[in-house]
């Protein structure tokens, strides 16, 4: 039988969640970083930086969502920013237990955006459902969401656009075609599973 209300989840559940949405999103920019692909949102912004920086992805993502940290506090509430400032630890720990313990040889492209961007699409949804983001952009349009009611996919789609069009000054097109394929597997999975009414945990 369904509950009338929705369940909240528990402190394990959370801590589960959050530690696999932090996994998902590692995972994800690593099968990209080896194709030579970015993504849209801050993921992207890391990735396009990490080819010109010496510094780990997760480390890189972690330090361009700082910013982004007052939005989500005054936007948002302290709960998600602590949140997403843990994720961004996580991401960051994570992402430099990736470099040194994944190898990847070889790597399609195509086979890069699709898996790639879906694994980090679905990280970032078990992180909002439980309350936190992958921070950067994703703030923003989780903000937009909740404010205004804008579907948080629809609204990362175009600010993804605008990174993409950026990627073009630094990357060969065919690559950066292959990173909007990326970009739209993320977004894709936030339109189809994260809307209001879809999910009755909280």
């Amino acid at each position: 039988m369904i509950p009338d209300e929705p369940l909240p989840h528990s402190a394990i559940e959370d801590a589960y969640a959050l530690t696999l949405g932090c996994i998902l999103v590692v995972l994800g920019l690593a099968l990209l970083h080896a194709a030579g692909l970015v993504t849209g949102g801050t993921a992207g912004i890391a990735l396009l930086i990490s080819y010109a920086v010496p510094l780990p992805t997760g480390v890189l993502f972690t330090l361009i969502n700082l910013p982004f940290m007052w939005l989500a506090w005054k936007a948002m509430g302290r709960r998600f920013t602590l949140r997403t400032v843990l994720v961004g630890l996580g991401v960051a720990a994570l992402g430099t237990w990736t470099r040194i313990g994944l190898t990847i040889a070889h790597i399609d492209p195509a086979f890069a955006a699709l898996a790639g961007g879906s694994v980090i699409g679905f990280g970032a949804l078990a992180l909002a459902r439980h309350h936190a983001g992958i921070g950067g952009t994703g703030v923003v349009t989780l903000w937009l969401q909740k404010t205004r009611g804008w579907n948080a996919g629809r609204t990362q789609m175009a600010i993804d656009a605008l990174i993409l069009l950026t990627a073009l000054a630094f990357l060969p097109a065919e690559r950066v075609g292959w990173s909007a394929v990326s970009s739209a597997a993320i977004s894709g999975i936030l339109i189809a599973w994260h809307r209001p009414g879809r999910y009755r945990g909280y």
